[in-house]
């Protein structure tokens, strides 16, 4: 999990590695954030947070 967000960082073959990372970025440029929650070997949970205005 520690490496989720290194760019090019991938664990599959036709993988780029590099959409967490622009995900992570375009949030940042909105005031927001990306959040990730994980329970190893059951469930890994993505949250998109935006600033609500």
């Amino acid at each position: 999990m520690e490496k989720i967000f290194v760019p090019f960082f991938t664990t599959r073959k036709n993988g780029s590695g590099i959409g967490l990372t622009i995900t992570r970025n375009i949030m940042k440029m909105h005031q927001g954030s990306l959040e990730v929650t994980s329970v190893p070997l059951e469930r890994t949970t993505f949250s998109l947070v935006f600033k609500y205005q």
